[in-house]
């Protein structure tokens, strides 16, 4: 019976152990968004054409770009640097449908998917949900 509590204890012990190589992907605050764009206005018309962003400050992190990946379907992304702890620098710089952080590293990101691009880091953008009503979206987490 003590063989069997020993052989438990340590197959719990070894599986619930620690792992350094988990990533952290905890720089970015979960701050609550909420906001609602009408395509009707001539400031987010774009988003009626494919690889069209826009930009939406005052929500997420450091604001949030939305895009129009086609077929009527839309992704939204904060505009803050996941791999950074929040600063001045980690605010990314939009190319198209690519994102660039203004720190030293200059991490750049696919709007279309979120993924890091050139190199390979831990966290991809921190997306949140967009729901198409008629002529609005809602974005929101």
């Amino acid at each position: 019976m003590k063989k069997i509590i020993l052989i438990l204890s340590c197959l719990f012990l070894t599986n619930c152990g620690g792992d350094d190589t988990v990533n952290n992907c905890n720089f970015l605050l979960n701050v609550g968004v909420n906001a609602t764009l009408n395509l009707n206005l001539p400031e987010y018309s774009q988003l009626m054409f494919t690889s069209n962003t826009v930009y939406i400050p005052n929500q997420g992190n450091k604001g949030i770009y939305v895009i129009n990946v086609g077929n009527n379907n839309f992704r939204a992304w904060d505009a803050a640097d996941p791999n950074h702890t929040p600063s001045n620098c980690s605010f990314l710089q939009i190319d198209g449908v690519e994102v660039t952080c203004g720190c030293a590293d200059e991490n750049k990101y696919n709007l279309f998917t979120g993924q890091v691009l050139e190199q390979q880091l831990p966290c991809g953008l921190k997306e949140y949900r967009v729901t198409a009503s008629g002529s609005s979206l809602v974005i929101s987490n």
